[in-house]
Order: C-alpha cells, then structure tokens, then sequence
C-alpha cells in the first residue's frame, strides 16, 4: 500500500486532479486484484503429517515448513503425529525448532489409536499447545541402548548416563512449557505411559480433540509465549493448508528404514561380488552401486554400530573363501555365525525401541540365502571359469585318439573326432593303432602321447 500512495503522489504531479484522481483510482484496482490473489494464497494455518519413526528426514521436513511458517508469518503450525519413537539426535533438532519460532505450534497426537511415545513424549512436550485425540497414549520415553559392546557394569553406566541426560532434557522442555515436570520425568525413568484423559488431568497436554476442526475451533483465542512474544491464536475463519513429505522426502524416509537399508545393502554386494566373478555382466554391477549408495545413505540417517559392519564384511569374505578352499563347511559356518552377529549389531541407537532395529525375520532370511547365494550361485559360476574349453585349439588338450602310423620325434598321424592331424611324441615311440592323448599344440602339430 505504500508503493500505490506513493505513485498516487507522483500521478498527482502531472495530471489534472480530477483525471489523476480517475486513473490512481484505476491503477489502484488493478494492483488490488493483482496483489489479493498473492495474500489469499498464503497459508494461516499449515497442518503436518508425521506418521513414523523420527528421523533426520522427518526432521528436515518439519524445519522447513516451521521455517516458512515463521517467513510468511502464519497463525500456527499444527504437527499431527503418530510415532513409537525415533533418534535422539533428531529429536533435539525438533524440539529447537519449536523452541526458535515465532509462530505458535501446537502437536497434535491423531488419529485415534495413535502414539506419541518415546521421542514423542518430547515433541509433543515442547509444542507451545500440546492435544491428543480420544484414544491415543503417551509416554514410555525411557532410553535404550542397542549395540553397546563392553561389560554389564559398563553397559549400566552407559545406560544410567543416558538416562540422566534424558531425563533433564525432559524437566527442561517441561518446565519452559508450563508442564508437569514430575510426570514428564518419569515418563523417562520409570516408562509410564497414559491415555488422552489422564494427560490432561495431568497437566501434560492442554487440548483433547476429535479431529482437526474441533481442535481449530479450541485453538481460537489461545494465547502463548513464542521467541517472538506473547501472541494469541486466531484460527477462525483462517485458510487452512495440510502440507505432506514431497516425493522425494517419502522415498528418503522409506529406505531410512533399518529393514530397507539392511536389504539395499545386499543386494549392492551381491550385484558387486557377481559383477567382479562376471566381468562384462554390467547389469549387475550397475544395480550393486545403486544400492550401495542408497544403502550409505539411510546408515547415514541411522546410528550404524561399525563394529557389526565389520562382521558382515568379515562373513561375506569367509563365504567366498569357503568356494575357493576346501574346509568341510567350518569357513561357511563361521561365516553364518558373523553373518548373523553382524546384522543384529548392525543399528546402534540412543532414544529408541524396537522399531529402529533390523527385524529378526529379515536377518534370518538375507542370512540364509546369503549362504545359498554364495555357495551354489557364486560357486557354480567361479566353477564354469574354471571349466574346460569346449571350443578352440585348447579343447584338444587331453582329447583321446588313435594312431594312424607310427609316431616318435617325427611326425606321424592320428584320428581325433573324425579328423585327421599330424602329431608327434617327443617322450618315445608309438606304433600305429595305438591310442594316444593329446598333451600339448605345437603349431598345427599335436604333442601326444601314449594312452595308459
């Protein structure tokens, strides 16, 4: 508005008053109907969809629309969320995020039967308007540490360490909230877990709604503390915008699972291993490095325990030598046991449950027909290299035959598949009629010798 007074002022200038009163009035119109459309399509109210394991995808998303909310200075952001859980690392992210805005954000656990548990206990906790939906639960934020190698008195102190810094992340996201700081402690100490009702009653939520419009509908007139000061939510009457993952962001979250990541792993080294036995296959040297770096990709989202990684590594190479040497089994039996060791210590995890493990089913399974794939497919293929030339001057070497003359250091004669060569026998004399066995080709000369 203040770019049309001031052209207004200019037109004023150079026109007759009542015709540049005509034409600012048209220019302003016009700009109006231009710039209205702009404004309209502008979200008040966005609306996110968060359904799954916390991860720095998730994270990423959740950044980015929080991040545009605050630019286009939108009334509130509203995260529906249903998540047994996700990575520490991760979660901090979010909840600085909630902390850092302006703009009001309320986590709403939905629909019915959904969770916020583990890493949802403190996300839905640092939301500025905590709600849950009828039949929903939260809690049971207590750390798990998976894949932690040493003894049971170091494993306990890693474990109490972790649960320390849990619980004082959690008192501090509660007390800047205005929350029940008791309940939210032992959420992460004691696992305790409560319905919609009890949160309520608990001072751990604030709202308990049926859907989206009856929780807008509570949302108006709330008033909170953001970064930005004091503000009051306003929703009636506001547009409201649901905001799902882009494609891309959907396919990244998918091979973050530990199960896809485990597989995608597999197949990049068995299409390697079949390319470096195969050369020339292509194919499956092409797809190996595919999943390769998709696999590098979702261990990057996830905590990889190098350690497993090793013993997988370490079983793929004692597969191999079980082809080439002769063990009677013991080098593809200790390859199943690393096979299997690696795998399950393969995801080590801070904040997180069974969910960010690589399922038992999976591991049995890839493990299984790991071994077939390298006992039979790799050994029948590194058998047919060693295989005898069917075709071409080196198929006649150990070729039986029969002497046509009589053979010694000078060339006699021999009948070999129906044709007949010139031979020789260096080592002695062979008389006609005798069967012979080709040793050597010197030339178009055979070297044979006499059949035993």
């Amino acid at each position: 508005m203040k770019i049309v007074s001031g052209f207004n002022s200019v037109i004023l200038k150079f026109l007759p008053e009542r015709a540049a009163y005509s034409f600012c009035r048209r220019i302003t119109l016009i700009l109006l109907l231009i710039t209205l459309p702009l404004s309209l399509s502008i979200a008040q109210i966005k609306v996110l969809k968060v359904d799954g394991v916390i991860n720095p995808v998730v994270t990423d998303f959740i950044h980015e629309e929080i991040s545009k909310a605050n630019e286009e200075n939108a009334e509130c952001v509203i995260i529906q969320i249903n998540t047994p859980g996700g990575l520490l690392k991760s979660t901090r992210l979010i909840v600085s995020d909630f902390l850092n805005s302006k703009v009001p954000v309320v986590v709403y656990v939905h629909p019915a039967g959904s969770q916020a548990a583990s890493a949802g206990v403190f996300i839905t906790l640092a939301a500025h308007i905590a709600a849950m939906s009828p039949g929903t639960n939260i809690g049971a934020a207590h750390p798990v540490l998976i894949g932690q190698g040493g003894n049971k008195d170091s494993i306990d102190v890693g474990m109490e360490k972790a649960t320390n810094d849990a619980a004082a992340f959690i008192r501090t996201i509660a007390e800047k909230r205005g929350r029940n700081i008791e309940w939210a402690e032992k959420s992460v100490r004691q696992s305790v877990s409560i319905s919609e009702t009890e949160a309520l009653k608990e001072n751990v939520i604030n709202i308990v709604a049926v859907n989206i419009d009856s929780l807008l509908t509570s949302l108006e007139g709330y008033q909170v503390q953001t970064a930005g000061g004091s503000k009051t939510v306003h929703t009636k009457d506001k547009r409201v915008e649901f905001v799902e993952m882009s494609a891309v962001q959907k396919f990244l979250d998918l091979i973050s699972n530990p199960d896809i990541a485990y597989i995608f792993m597999m197949i990049g080294i068995y299409g390697l291993i079949f390319e470096l036995s195969n050369p020339g296959s292509i194919l499956p040297g092409i797809v190996g490095v595919i999943c390769l770096v998709l696999a590098f990709y979702s261990f990057h989202t996830l905590p990889v325990n190098y350690a497993g990684f090793t013993l997988i590594l370490f079983a793929v190479i004692l597969f191999i030598a079980e082809i080439k040497i002769v063990s009677h089994g013991l080098l593809g039996a200790g390859g199943i046991v690393s096979f299997i060791i690696g795998s399950v210590m393969l995801i080590n995890t801070d904040i997180s449950g069974d969910f960010l493990n690589i399922s038992l089913s999976v591991i049995i399974t890839v493990t299984i027909l790991t071994a077939l794939f390298f006992l039979f497919a790799v050994g029948k293929g590194i058998a047919a290299q060693r295989r005898k030339p069917a075709t071409g001057s080196e198929a006649l070497i150990g070729e039986s035959g029969v002497a046509l003359s009589n053979i010694g250091h000078s060339a006699g004669q021999i009948m070999l598949h129906g044709e007949i060569w010139n031979a020789e026998c260096p080592s002695g004399e062979i008389n006609a009629g005798s069967n012979v066995i080709v040793t050597d080709l010197k030339g178009l000369n055979l070297v044979v010798k006499k059949s035993e």
